[in-house]
């Protein structure tokens, strides 16, 4: 609101449009230097005169009753007479639609996240794609898009043929009966050990997987099994991270596609022959050929990923595919995008690949085929632990002390991936993220919380403190303090315009952390419930709406908001 006002201002005064202006216009970097900042280095071609020459003239030249403008070296800074543009920033942030976006309007957004594999543990190292995801389901929703998220299993390939394998030379149906993913995980490790002195394995996973293609019953019969247990330890899971999805569709789903699209690759004079495998050559790219069928006659994943994009757009009809997939696999993305575009594609551009950093956990990196996997079930239930330690510490008498305590260690863990930019590699450390100080999920958390018990506080025992009906601002001075919280929280839409636009959640933690610590600089610089009545609405308002943009923030990254804690 204050950026808007400020261009309309400058375009009477100089040779651009407001649209124009506003993203020139910047944040001063301390509070006393001005509210809004207008460097004036691009006009010094066209008016061949200099930038601070220019500020000093066009500062003089602005009389404005609402706002006063001074000329700093290169910058005009803008002071608003705070009362005044308090009264429109309330009247704003209280409006039922603050927050919400219409860029997305008549678009579609499929987001394919998580994708664990079948038959192996749900590990920490699945938490990033899950809550990335997750987040941009809320914040495309949030921006005016229809959005469908899907969880694109690993559920077929050679890895099927491995299993099937090793469970045929060493299955154990007791063990897996007791602990089905971690006898799975056993075996498949004990694959790739064994590999290692024994060359035929390796053919026999081939074999297998090449009959489970051609609807072998035994095949099939396993290949179902690992499907149905792996299916019931990751539903655990997603209920507790608070995540759903609108389709669960694995790499299986889309086979009976497969064999039109090695077609349409042909019939395009796409595919050659390269040591007995189909590819396609993709040297004017500047990438290696893409693998199409391999040498056994068995497709790969670059196939199934080509049939995938074509029902995502064919049949789910996305405007826009997200592959919200680690890093490591860019090549692979950029090699299916480069397929879409030989084919003559124009939507191809409009396939892309949401890359993020590897997470170690406490330094540890993970290795599903060494056994190296850190259970994600139990860096759960250790956090919510922990969290309940921490609470018990501090409010022994908290009722709901359990539910509080679930809520705070998910919540840690999500708001500690989340607050990382996305592609920075992370190594995750539970003290940290359980910190009741500092850049932390519990540190907003507890704010929102000391939010609700001031309010409820103010209802119960300070007239009228259970209403926040506005009132003129005329006669009230706000304090610094008040003031940079406001200002903060005006211009919420430019950060979830710019989060959602370079797809990057990391924008919104890191902006609730920033409205956390300037709420809580307010609640230790005013007695926020003494006063007289306007001061004192004015006061509880600005708590009453710090709270509701912490609370949707955080429902947007996947953190719950406990009342009391």
């Amino acid at each position: 609101m204050l950026t808007k006002k400020i261009a309309g201002i400058l375009e009477l005064h100089i040779d651009m449009t407001a649209q124009e202006i506003v993203p020139m216009l910047e944040q001063p970097p301390h509070p006393e230097m001005g509210d809004v900042a207008f460097p004036c280095f691009l006009l010094a071609k066209s008016l061949r005169k200099s930038p601070a020459d220019i500020a000093t003239e066009l500062a003089a030249s602005i009389q404005e009753s609402e706002v006063t403008a001074e000329a700093a070296g290169p910058y005009v800074n803008f002071f608003f007479q705070r009362s005044t543009a308090a009264e429109a920033i309330f009247a704003q942030l209280s409006h039922p639609d603050f927050g919400k976006l219409t860029i997305g309007e008549g678009k579609k957004v499929v987001i394919d996240m998580s994708s664990p594999n079948i038959a192996k543990p749900f590990g920490i190292g699945h938490l990033r794609s899950t809550v990335i995801g997750a987040a941009l389901y809320r914040m495309y929703e949030i921006a005016g898009y229809s959005v469908e998220n899907v969880n694109h299993l690993g559920d077929w390939g050679t890895q099927f043929g491995k299993q099937i394998a090793a469970y045929k030379r060493w299955g154990d149906d007791e063990k897996l009966a007791k602990e089905p993913i971690k006898e799975s995980l056993n075996l498949y490790v004990k694959f790739h050990d064994e590999e290692e002195h024994d060359q035929t394995l390796g053919q026999e996973a081939r074999e297998w997987f090449r009959k489970l293609e051609q609807g072998d019953e035994e095949a099939t019969r396993l290949w179902n099994y690992f499907v149905k247990i792996s299916m019931q330890e990751f539903e655990r899971m997603y209920k507790r991270l608070g995540v759903d999805f609108d389709h669960v569709l694995g790499e299986s789903f889309y086979i009976d596609r497969t064999e039109g699209m090695v077609t349409k690759l042909q019939e395009s004079g796409l595919l050659i022959e390269s040591d007995e495998a189909l590819v396609v050559p993709l040297e004017e790219e500047g990438l290696p050929p893409c693998l199409i069928i391999k040498q056994d006659g068995t497709t790969i994943y670059p196939t199934r990923d080509l049939a995938t994009a074509y029902y995502r757009r064919e049949v789910m009809g996305a405007d826009e595919i997200l592959y919200v997939v680690g890093a490591e696999q860019k090549l692979h993305f950029q090699q299916v995008i480069a397929v879409l575009r030989k084919l003559g594609e124009p939507w191809a551009e409009d396939c892309i690949h949401v890359p993020f950093g590897l997470m170690k956990f406490e330094g540890r990196k993970m290795s599903t085929r060494r056994g190296k996997v850190i259970f994600l079930e139990e860096v759960l239930d250790e956090a919510v632990q922990r969290a309940r330690e921490i609470i018990d510490s501090k409010n022994p008498n908290l009722p709901n002390a359990e539910e509080v305590a679930e809520q705070v260690g998910i919540g840690a863990i999500v708001f500690g991936d989340l607050k990382n930019h996305r592609l920075n590699e992370i190594n995750f450390s539970l003290k940290e993220a359980l910190s009741f100080e500092g850049e932390t999920g519990p540190y907003v958390q507890y704010t929102y919380a000391r939010i609700q018990s001031l309010l409820t506080k103010a209802a119960e025992n300070v007239p009228g403190g259970n209403t926040r009906s506005f009132i003129s601002l005329d006669k009230i001075s706000i304090s610094d303090a008040a003031w940079n919280l406001l200002k903060h929280l005006s211009r919420y839409p430019d950060y979830l315009e710019k989060a959602v636009c370079l797809k990057e959640p990391s924008i919104l933690a890191r902006y609730v952390i920033d409205t956390a610590q300037l709420f809580n600089r307010f609640y230790h610089h005013e007695r926020i419930l003494d006063g007289e009545p306007q001061e004192l609405e004015y006061k509880l308002l600005l708590a009453q709406v710090s709270g509701e943009r912490i609370h949707q923030i955080l429902t947007l990254l996947g953190v719950e908001t406990p009342e009391r804690m």
